[in-house]
Formats: C-alpha cells, structure tokens, sequence
C-alpha cells in the first residue's frame, strides 16, 4: 500500500486536515454511556463487577484471590525474563529517573518588602494509580514511564492496573513493575479498571490521581472520574508528524511514519511535510516497500487510510505552521540545522532534532516521558513528569507592616466585590496594628460600620 501524497494548497490536503483537526471534538456519546455504566456497576458490586468485566472483556476468570499481583509474584518475573531484556528494562529505568529528577519543583519562602512571608509547600501526593494498557502486547516501557517519575517525587503509594491477558501473564510488565518500585499491582483494565482506583472497591483502595494511557474507553472513564481523582491528560492513539528537507532519509522517514502506526487501533497518525517533491515520492514508495516485510502492516495500512499522508509544502515556513495547527505528539525535524527551527515550534508533546532521532528513542530510552499529549492538545498540555506528582500548598503569614500597608486596599477590594464580612475581617487586624496598646479592649468591641 502505497500511501496519499498531497499538495498542500489543494482542496483534497484541507479536507484531509479538516479530518486530523476534528479528533479534537470527536462525538463520544455512545462511549461516554456505556463507560457511565461500567462506572456505575463497579461503585455498586466493587470487586465482584471487576470480576464479571473482566470475565467479558478481556476473557480471564479472576477471583478476590487473583485480582492482585503478589508482590513475590512480581519479583520472581525479574528472573525469569533473558538477562539482555533485564539489562535493557534497568538502563531505561536509570535514564528515565535521571532525566525526571531534573524536573522536580522546589518549596520556597520569602519576605516582601511590606514584610509579609510568603511561600510555596510542594509535596509529593500520597497514593497514586497508574495504567498500562494491555491490547496487542506487553508494554513494559509504559509501566517505567508511569510509575518511575511517580517514585522521583516521592509518592508514597505507587498502585498499577493493567489488563491481563487470556494467554498468561506478560512477564516483562511484571518484572518493569518491579523495577519501576510498583506497590501494588491489579490484574483489571478498561473502564472498570478506572472505576476502581478512583473510588475503590473491597480489595483496591482509591487513589489521589490516575495516569497513564489507554483507549477511548478508558480515557472516558479518566474524564468521567475526574474530582474524584486528579487526572493527566487524555492520551489518545499515536501521532508522528515529521518535516523534511531536500536532504533528508527516505527510508528512515518511512520507517518512523510506520513506527507510529502500527500501534494498531487504526486511528494513528503519520504524516510528512516536505519541501521536496523528490523526497515525498520516494518516502511514498519506501513505505510501500518496508510493509510487504511487516509483521503489523495490516494494522499501518489501516491507520495509514485514515490518518496517513505524505504533503508537499511550498516551504518550511508553512510547514512549521501547519504543525503548530496539528499540535503533534511527536514532531521530528529532518532538516538542516533542526535547533535553529526549534523556536517555531509552539504545540508539540516531543520534539525530536535531526535524522539520528526518531520517535522510538523518546518512547523508550532517551529519559523524557513518553506519556504524551495527543488530539491537539499539545497546545495546551505538557508531557507526564515528576512534577504531575506533587501537590502545591500556598504559605502566607502576615506581620504588622504587612497589614498596615496592605490592610485597607484588601478591605477596599473587598468592598468592590460586595463582600462586607471580608473587609470587616481585614479591619479587625488592621486596627489592632493602628493601636497595639489597645487590643484587649478592641477585640471585645463591637465592630463599628
């Protein structure tokens, strides 16, 4: 399958763009009333509706007995995955907590010059839960970003759910589990999954946030839970967009496009925006080459048909424009001297510099999280880090300079706003200030008006 190549100033690369750009408000209605339901039963029957959705969905009898993963169960996984996959998951998990390590925010306190102290409590949230998505594989990778930056901050209680597979257990997550410093493990996904760590049931406690990706289903359920529990972001399916030069590797754009879509939900997006005629048509024809030898080129023409496109711009101006438009999880610049472009960049989850990085990198071993933002809203929201962890609480204490210089604008504004009980509490303190000798006598008088 040879994939679309499109001019970008033609009506059929609009209508393609108008497609990309409606994930954002995609209609969720019939998904938002089944998720409702699934909400509803696990709050009503708690471990036993995990039991029977999990029964249905994802073909696994459970009991109470087997919805948790033992923690010796976990640590037996370690030895019994190869030692080379061993190495790989503990060179990840080294980079990714080094790399989140340098994100985390600090508590501070000061003193203005009115004298007022002032500051920041940050601290880490006590019990968090994380979701790893099951579908057509194992992904360890998920568990390591979820729960690592999790454990950098200093959450207490790092909780997991994941679904389990009718074909036994994924060894690799269990042991990624392990490594990542998991406490508590559940073999339940999907809405229900959700369901649990938000409101808990007889054997999973609630969680104070929940994060991680997964499908339409369980970023419903995330969004339907929400102030009950924090939440992330909504994570969606896959997104490459890459722009290119007259200079850059066919074969390897073609392969970072195919990397993206063969996630396999069909709804992944790949696209590469070119200034070269030369360059599009040979990616074009790379493609179609690279998946007649692919194990998932079925599921890459699928997202490719939809989601899929190889565009021709009229340069890298307009290219950087339509990007910032797309919001793209991930954007690879495949161009000469990529840093130099890098401020034009304005909505992106990850932005990968030059030819040598490819997605794939960022997704497992660079150290930045790959929990991203999908759908546009990188043009609001941020990768996952340690810092999605932490809880800020203000610090204010006030000293009688403070109070005197600042007592009756507070007490003005307050006023201007109609709250009078305000502006007499700030007047209180603010003659206390005024006659320090006198307040015993002022606080058992009557408030004058």
């Amino acid at each position: 399958m040879r994939p679309r190549v499109l001019k970008s100033q033609t009506p059929e690369f609009r209508k393609f763009l108008a497609a990309i750009l409606a994930r954002r408000g995609a209609d969720s209605a019939g998904i938002d009333r089944a998720v409702s339901k699934i909400i509803a039963d696990v709050r009503k029957r708690g471990d036993r509706a995990l039991i029977d959705l999990t029964a249905k969905f994802d073909g696994v009898k459970l009991t109470t007995a087997t919805i948790r993963v033992t923690p010796a169960q976990r640590h037996r996984a370690i030895d019994r995955i190869g030692a080379e996959d061993r190495r790989a998951l503990e060179l990840a998990a080294r980079r990714i907590a080094d790399f989140h390590r340098r994100t985390m925010e600090k508590s501070f306190v000061y003193r203005d010059k009115s004298g007022m102290r002032l500051g920041l409590m940050v601290q880490p949230m006590r019990r968090v839960g994380i979701y790893v998505p099951g579908g057509l594989g194992a992904y360890p990778s998920s568990v390591l970003m979820n729960a690592i930056p999790a454990k950098v901050a200093g959450v207490a209680e790092i909780v997991m759910v994941s679904p389990p597979s009718a074909e036994g257990e994924r060894l690799a997550v269990l042991a990624a589990a392990e490594i990542a410093g998991v406490d508590e493990f559940y073999r339940v996904g999907g809405a229900q999954a959700v369901a649990a760590l938000a409101y808990g049931t007889e054997t999973i406690k609630p969680v104070d946030k929940i994060v991680g990706p997964g499908n339409a289903f369980v970023q419903a359920a995330k969004r339907m839970v929400y102030g009950v529990a924090d939440i992330d972001k909504m994570a969606g399916p896959s997104e490459v967009l890459v722009i290119a030069d007259e200079r850059a590797h066919p074969e390897w754009i073609a392969a970072d496009l195919i990397a993206q879509a063969e996630h396999g939900s069909g709804d992944e997006t790949a696209m590469l925006l070119t200034t070269s005629p030369s360059i599009a048509d040979r990616v074009a024809e790379a493609v179609e080459l690279a998946l007649k030898s692919l194990p998932r080129a079925r599921q890459v023409e699928t997202a490719l048909v939809k989601r899929g496109a190889v565009v021709i711009v009229r340069d890298l101006n307009e290219a950087f424009d339509l990007a910032n438009e797309i919001g793209p999880e991930h954007l690879e610049l495949d161009v000469r001297n990529p840093a130099r472009w890098v401020p034009r960049v304005k909505a992106a989850g990850a932005v990968l510099l030059g030819p040598l990085t490819p997605a794939p990198l960022g997704d497992y071993l660079a150290g930045p999280n790959h929990v991203l933002p999908t759908g546009g809203a990188a043009r609001f929201a941020s990768p996952l880090g340690a810092y999605d962890f932490l809880k800020r609480t203000s610090i204010i204490e006030a000293s009688r300079g403070a109070i005197a210089a600042l007592g009756p604008v507070v007490a003005h504004l307050a006023r201007m706003e109609g709250f009078e009980g305000h502006a007499r509490a700030m007047e209180l303190r603010a003659r206390v200030t005024l006659a320090p000798s006198t307040k015993k006598k002022m606080r058992a008088s009557p408030v004058r008006t």
